[in-house]
């Protein structure tokens, strides 16, 4: 995944660029990038961010850098912003969104003529750079934008600072958002609104599936309006996004109150002492379920912050599973001797949430209920980097499928069925998830109280990890 920032300013926009970008920090752990254009014409600095956060490799730039029009960006794959010169002119570009077809792309370039891309560690190529060579293709930066936006398959929202303004594309579907923030002199771009609201910027406009502005030190003007259909990603609410953030007017703090309130509602008559979130991301669900359920609600082990600051953990998986044992302080009198009742955003692997409980045993706990906030994860995203995971069978649920069927290839129409909570095959997958963590009981939210939890019209809404549809 990742998260991008940009300012178009009066003044300099350095001071904005730096905090409006950390914001985004919770979006990606490799690489952060800002690059500025001013008097001295472009200038840019990319770090690599996977030990230590965004701000402390920065703060040395903020200080040489200058600059009215600025992007910045957090990146979970490739370096970037990037400058690209071009029959467009030079012109910085960051991307979020995800490429399905790249090897097509690139042979359909070389094909065409004289190009070259440069590769990663690891023998990637860049895909921001594969969006520059399709822009270049065409003979404006619009036509360019919507040409790279229409080949690819998956998804695409982008950024583009030339020498006279910011041009900001949201995703032809919108499975990503992009909104433009208004204050005295400055216009801001970015993923998270959240995110320019402490330096003093307002609520401008929410691009729409598609749309395509440019905005300048004076104005915003929409070159491309908005499409009438939208695919945003609902994952953005189950565990992406940031407390504060929102999407299409939703709350994402509210959306969590609400899935824990209707997981409450479902789970009749199970006997809890406390219900706790994992820490953080699951602590507003179980709020939401202590409300509704009137089961006190209680901090039972506590994150530490002051040195894991920061969303996420190593892209290893065993590492990611060590440092998030870490990360866990057990207050052992809110355990010991207690029936807890444990809200998580997700389960994905499946393993973090197994080591959890199982630390919980060993403090103490008589038993541990399991409620994720979200339905079982069928699928691995087709349209946004989400997930690490290398293949589909890394899913916890897809291994309990294959180890059910007995078959190493499960026909779709089987793997459909499982996504059904009333089908015997989805019970049977559910009770084989609850023994191989170890959980007292395992109730998942379901998925119609989840777009529910929304409020927003459910064909506007990406279910595709959950239910498979497109």
């Amino acid at each position: 995944m990742g998260g991008f920032f940009a300012v178009a300013s009066k003044e300099d926009c350095v001071f904005d660029l730096f905090f409006g970008t950390d914001y985004h920090s919770h979006l990606g752990t490799r690489r952060g990038g800002m690059t500025v254009f001013g008097d001295k014409g472009f200038n840019r600095a990319i770090h690599n961010i996977e030990n230590s956060p965004f701000r402390t490799k920065f703060e040395k730039d903020v200080h040489t850098m200058e600059g009215y029009y600025g992007v910045g960006c957090i990146s979970d794959y490739e370096p970037q912003p990037l400058i690209v010169r071009s029959h467009h002119g030079t012109y910085a570009i960051s991307t979020i969104g995800k490429i399905n077809n790249t090897d097509q792309i690139v042979a359909s370039l070389l094909e065409k003529g004289h190009i070259h891309f440069l590769e990663m560690s690891g023998g990637d190529i860049n895909a921001t750079e594969l969006v520059a060579s399709l822009i270049n293709q065409k003979s404006n930066l619009v036509e360019g934008i919507q040409y790279a936006q229409e080949i690819i398959d998956g998804s695409m929202t982008m950024l583009i600072m030339t020498e006279i303004g910011i041009y900001a594309a949201r995703d032809r579907l919108g499975r990503t958002p992009l909104v433009i923030g208004k204050k005295e002199g400055a216009f801001c771009a970015s993923f998270e609104c959240f995110a320019y609201l402490n330096l003093g910027y307002t609520d401008y406009k929410e691009l729409g599936p598609g749309e395509i502005v440019v905005m300048n030190r004076e104005e915003v003007i929409t070159l491309v309006k908005p499409g009438t259909e939208m695919k945003i990603c609902t994952f953005l609410w189950a565990y992406y996004g940031y407390p504060s953030s929102s999407y299409e007017g939703v709350a994402v703090e509210q959306m969590r109150y609400n899935c824990g309130k209707a997981l409450a509602v479902r789970d009749q008559g199970v006997e809890a002492d406390i219900v706790a979130g994992v820490p953080d991301s699951g602590t507003p669900h179980a709020i939401g379920y202590s409300n509704e359920s009137g089961i006190p609600f209680s901090r039972p082990f506590i994150k530490y912050t002051p040195t894991w600051p920061r969303s996420f953990t190593p892209t290893m998986q065993s590492k990611r599973s060590m440092i998030a044992k870490m990360k866990l302080i057990p207050v052992h009198q809110l355990i010991k001797d207690r029936k807890l009742l444990l809200i998580d955003d997700s389960i994905v692997r499946g393993t973090q949430l197994g080591e959890t409980t199982e630390f919980l045993y060993q403090s103490g706990a008589k038993e541990v209920h399991i409620r994720p906030g979200c339905p079982p994860i069928m699928y691995g995203c087709k349209y946004l980097n989400f997930s690490r995971s290398t293949s589909e069978m890394e899913l916890i649920s897809r291994k309990m499928i294959h180890k059910i069927e007995g078959q190493d290839e499960v026909k779709e129409e089987v793997i459909k069925e499982y996504t059904n909570p009333s089908t015997e095959r989805y019970k049977k997958m559910n009770e084989e998830i609850r023994k191989k963590l170890n959980f007292t009981s395992l109730q998942y939210l379901r998925l119609e109280d989840l777009i529910s939890s929304v409020g927003i019209k459910p064909c506007n809404l990406c279910t595709y990890c959950w239910d498979g549809k497109e």
